[in-house]
């Protein structure tokens, strides 16, 4: 590990029922199906709990779907390096960002490929890795229709009863975020989505627990808050804002270059964003700071739900696996870019 990650536990910030920690620490994760992905400088591990023999028929079908998982827990990972530390022109910043992203992105599908393999019975055929590439592309497609495209169109129904750039980019970016924010209270009032939540905090909680220096355990981890500064929670929420002032200079272009534009426009926006988030990350205590990100952090309560011990055991076995991929030899090139939403 590095020299940062290998230092005294930093000062807590003790509450009742929870700590904070003030540290920023190279890791990173996700929530998948039953599970947690831990993502590291040196590699990226998944964690699933699955089913236990009475859980299961004879087919080694599931007995009762709505049973969450109650048995071992299974790990699988993967080293890996960031084409960051090999190539410096990547490294510039907001570059880096959209290389990073894309990294981050590529490894969360794999690992939720992974996952819902984990939940298939022994001799069902896994999930083919057309069907996952099916997916993505539909998953992207409709974040960017949902987001961007929708937004833009629907303003631009408007323009002319608007005749302005600046209300055009403001209704556009309202517009915009109304849509997030509803999509994401949308999917906090899905009953399936509930466990995935929980893993969301359960990740979190660990992340932080390595944060502060403490022995990775399931009370341990308890202790510390489900929300965490570089939640990609708040890293939507920083994109949705981000991408009102890059597109307001634009003024009133024809409908299909406005459409255009926001498509062409999402990479310069999340590198944008990503350093946002990578800087509020490192200084998190600084007043300021805090005051920023307070309603990324409130947002979390959206998509975090408190995790059980049990949960918590499933996010530190993927922590673990990840950090015996680091070694003491990296260098600041190698660290650009991991500190990935948490």
């Amino acid at each position: 590990m590095s020299a940062e990650q290998t230092s005294s536990a930093p000062a807590l910030n003790a509450e009742p029922a929870e700590w904070v920690a003030t540290r920023d620490a190279p890791v990173g994760g996700q929530a998948v199906l039953e599970g947690v992905m831990m993502r590291g400088v040196g590699g990226w591990a998944v964690a699933v709990r699955t089913p236990s023999a009475d859980q299961v028929d004879d087919q080694g079908e599931r007995i009762d779907a709505n049973d969450p998982p109650r048995g071992e827990i299974v790990v699988e990972s993967t080293e890996v390096r960031s084409v960051l530390g090999r190539h410096r022109l990547l490294r510039i910043p907001i570059v880096r960002g959209v290389v990073a992203l894309g990294e981050s992105l590529g490894i969360g599908f794999k690992a939720l490929g992974i996952s819902a393999n984990a939940q298939l019975p022994d001799e069902e055929e896994p999930i083919s890795g057309f069907m996952w590439g099916l997916t993505i592309l539909f998953s992207l497609a409709l974040a960017v229709g949902l987001f961007f495209v929708v937004p833009v169109a629907a303003t631009s129904l408007i323009k002319d009863q608007l005749n302005s750039s600046v209300l055009f980019w403001i209704v556009e970016g309202v517009l915009r975020t109304a849509i997030f924010l509803g999509y994401l209270l949308l999917l906090s009032k899905l009953r399936d989505l509930r466990r995935t939540f929980e893993y969301h905090g359960a990740e979190h909680k660990t992340i932080s627990c390595y944060e502060a220096g403490l022995d990775l355990t399931p009370e341990n981890a308890q202790r510390f808050s489900r929300l965490h500064p570089r939640c990609g929670t708040s890293f939507l929420l920083i994109v949705m804002i981000v991408a009102i002032f890059v597109f307001s200079p634009l003024g009133l272009l024809p409908w299909w270059a406005l459409i255009v534009s926001r498509i062409v426009g999402i990479p310069l926006i999340a590198g944008i964003s990503f350093e946002i988030i990578k800087f509020a990350g490192r200084h998190r205590t600084h007043k300021v700071v805090r005051a920023l990100i307070w309603p990324g952090l409130k947002l979390q309560l959206l998509t975090t739900r408190e995790p059980s011990l049990d949960q918590l055991a499933v996010a530190i076995a993927a922590m673990e696996v990840v950090l015996q991929h680091e070694s003491a030899g990296e260098t600041a090139a190698d660290l650009v870019g991991v500190e990935i939403a948490a």
